[in-house]
């Protein structure tokens, strides 16, 4: 009796097994506060990469950024292989290139210890096809007439095998996969990969069932999609794709800076209350065709960040472009980048960010615009702050409405008094972000 006792005692203790907890001083920022920093980590290192990541995390954090999220580490499927880390091959292991479960925890920790949270990718649609799951469970897999796996239909990801989530064994075995790290790592949650493509049902229950096991922690879950269906399944954040579309308009094809205001509005008006759209000049998928600095030029780059940065929230750094990084990153191999290169685009984003982060007001500010074709001028905290970029490469001159003229107000990029009442004349891509003195 007394080990009948004993045994049920501890599998209580095993049931009850708590989840691997932040320290005490870690919160997870709110959503409309999140400043993220993108980790792709082949361009940290090309072996033991988490490791790589881990000592320039001082570096990272000096930019402000209260989210690190990391690319997929998992092992790379060999067999039809492109060496893309979208391609799955065990869903609870991290391959060799980039390190161990252990490096990945001392990175979370390391973190944590400076505020920061962790998120992992997670690539719900397909795998690898020598994932052990087509063997075992070939019934888990999108098939044609013939009963053949295929690749995502629509796509040319011939490395891949689609996923069919009309299997309800498959769905249980990738939350499953989606808890070990949430649990047993630690990680604070999750970007997910062609979310648009996994049905909202499936992330529905997903998200419900790992914020539960995660008590009391909290989770940030961002969809790579721009349905409105991500937020109804739970998401926080989705992407800004056409803020992004129409950066580029502005910039380089000379539409008004308007257009930014119109999408900012259109994009806002179609989402709840309390979430948030993740806006970039750049990410992995961007940038393989073109870096900010690449697209935008050296100083266009630093006028389109503001602009996507400023008006709205939802930051995102991607790492590299902090060093102005100038060619094409394929992330489907190593690319080494000097991270002492252009000190002083580093000192700017720092410099933006540090604005952006004590300025509660100027984060949150509903914005109100008074743009022109080739000035974005808004005003955010009830005519407190007010920012303009110059969307040009030449010299223009703006004049701020009477409402926002009837007071006193420094530059916050150098303290400058800045004469109101009189035409602000800004210099190529020159921006200015302005407060009540």
């Amino acid at each position: 009796m007394k080990k009948i006792v004993y045994l049920l005692i501890l599998l209580a203790v095993v049931a009850c097994k708590p989840t691997k907890q932040q320290p005490a001083s870690f919160q997870l920022p709110e959503v409309d506060d999140v400043v993220m920093y993108q980790v792709n980590p082949r361009v940290f290192a090309p072996q033991q990469s988490l490791q790589a990541v881990a000592a320039r995390i001082d570096s990272i954090a000096d930019l402000g950024v209260n989210v690190v999220w990391v690319m997929p580490i998992y092992p790379i499927g060999e067999e039809k292989s492109k060496n893309s880390p979208y391609s799955i091959k065990d869903y609870k292991a991290i391959a060799p290139e980039f390190g161990t479960v252990d490096d990945l925890r001392a990175l979370i920790d390391s973190c944590h210890q400076r505020g920061i949270a962790l998120i992992l990718d997670w690539v719900a649609n397909h795998t690898a096809w020598d994932n052990p799951w087509v063997a075992q469970h070939p019934e888990w897999y999108t098939t044609d007439s013939l009963g053949n796996i295929v690749y995502p239909p629509g796509t040319d990801w011939t490395d891949v095998a689609d996923l069919n989530y009309d299997n309800a064994e498959m769905r249980k075995a990738m939350v499953d996969a989606m808890k070990y790290w949430v649990t047993e790592v630690g990680v604070d949650g999750f970007r997910c990969d062609v979310a648009d493509a996994v049905p909202a049902d499936f992330w529905h229950a997903a998200i419900d069932t790992l914020r539960a096991v995660a008590q009391p922690r909290r989770l940030l879950m961002l969809a790579e999609g721009n349905s409105p269906e991500n937020f109804n399944a739970g998401f926080d954040m989705n992407y800004a794709w056409e803020f992004k579309d129409a950066v580029i308009n502005v910039f380089t094809k000379g539409a008004p800076a308007t257009q930014l205001v119109d999408c900012d509005k259109k994009e806002y008006g179609s989402i709840p209350a309390g979430k948030v759209k993740l806006r970039f000049t750049t990410n992995h998928d961007e940038s393989t065709k073109a870096t900010p600095a690449g697209q935008f030029g050296p100083r266009g780059q630093m006028a389109a960040f503001v602009a996507t940065t400023f008006l709205h929230g939802g930051a995102l750094i991607y790492g590299s472009q902090e060093v102005a990084y100038p060619e094409p990153i394929n992330f489907f191999k190593y690319v080494p980048v000097d991270w002492t290169a252009n000190p002083d685009i580093r000192s700017e984003y720092k410099r933006l960010m540090a604005i952006y982060n004590g300025e509660s007001g100027l984060r949150h500010g509903e914005p109100r615009s008074f743009s022109t074709s080739d000035v974005l001028l808004v005003s955010k905290g009830n005519g407190v702050y007010v920012v303009l970029v110059n969307v040009r490469d030449r010299d223009v001159e703006v004049q701020l409405p009477n409402v926002l003229s009837d007071r006193a107000r420094i530059n916050l990029l150098d303290s400058a008094d800045v004469d109101v009442n009189a035409p602000i004349k800004l210099a190529p891509y020159q921006y200015m972000v302005l407060k009540n003195k």
